[in-house]
């Protein structure tokens, strides 16, 4: 049986339906001819020189990708440019290049939903549903299965997570009991202010910045209530989605061979402990 790659297109929309991504988002197939044949589909976080490299060195038909290469309008795709090398080697390998960002995140087993399930989170819901769907959505709030403190939390996410220079930074008691739990893969300091964050006893998520992460901790203080919070690598966070996906693709293509890249495209190579 020969799988086509409007095959797997079809597949993606009715698994990360592009309606669910966001309004800024770009989603979906970046090149790639419909009517190619696929045989081996290969998952990473990233189109980086890193996996784009290895599927084109482990003669990969599509790349599947979770961060778009093409997020932000560009006037030229000249191989000169990152992004436009980048395209020119899976092209001339005939390999395509799909993205699934925020249509991926928001789904039942989409990014934060794969961090929830490596936690054992229960009673699990979005922190922000969906219209219309309210098992999906961004975020996830859930309970531990027992209470533990907010140090071991952060050294079992440690422990859950690939390694990263950055490791796993934490603001709040090594001894704060945390049990209610939620989290955003990737960057959500959007959802700081969220009253299902606030809420809870620990906020995980990534690329928290001063100001933001400052500012919570402050408003905490003020209202006597609010989250410690967990901050992670961005890329560690959304790279357990990747099996979950690969998981997927091999129950709808037995025929196919699906492989995730355990390549770090986590940009911070070291970090000096002071």
């Amino acid at each position: 049986m020969v799988t086509r790659l409007r095959d797997v297109l079809i597949f993606g929309e009715r698994n990360w339906p592009s309606s669910g991504a966001e309004s800024w988002d770009s989603v979906g197939l970046v090149s790639g001819a419909l009517d190619a044949e696929v045989g081996r589909i290969l998952l990473a976080v990233d189109a980086a020189q890193l996996t784009v490299s290895e599927a084109v060195d482990t003669s990969a038909d599509l790349l599947l990708v979770h961060h778009p290469l093409l997020l932000r309008g560009v006037t030229t795709v000249a191989e000169s440019s990152a992004k436009g090398s980048l395209l020119a080697q899976l092209i001339r390998a005939d390999c395509a290049l799909l993205a699934a960002h925020t249509n991926a995140d928001v789904v039942e087993t989409g990014t934060s939903a794969a961090l929830a399930a490596a936690l054992r989170l229960e009673q699990v819901t979005p922190i922000v549903p969906s219209a219309g769907n309210p098992d999906r959505g961004l975020g996830r709030v859930g309970v531990l299965p027992q209470p533990m403190t907010l140090g071991v939390l952060a050294r079992a996410l440690a422990g859950i997570l690939p390694a990263t220079a950055t490791g796993i930074r934490a603001a709040g008691s090594f001894d704060r009991l945390v049990e209610t739990v939620a989290l955003c893969g990737g960057a959500g300091d959007s959802l700081l202010e969220d009253p299902k964050v606030v809420g809870a006893d620990v906020y995980i998520t990534s690329d928290l910045r001063h100001h933001p992460a400052s500012e919570s901790l402050e408003q905490t203080l003020a209202r006597g209530r609010g989250p410690a919070l967990i901050d992670t690598s961005h890329w560690a966070s959304e790279w357990l989605w990747l099996d979950h996906a690969a998981r997927e693709l091999r129950a709808e293509f037995p025929q196919l061979d699906v492989e995730v890249s355990e390549l770090r495209t986590d940009p911070w190579e070291f970090a000096i402990p002071q």
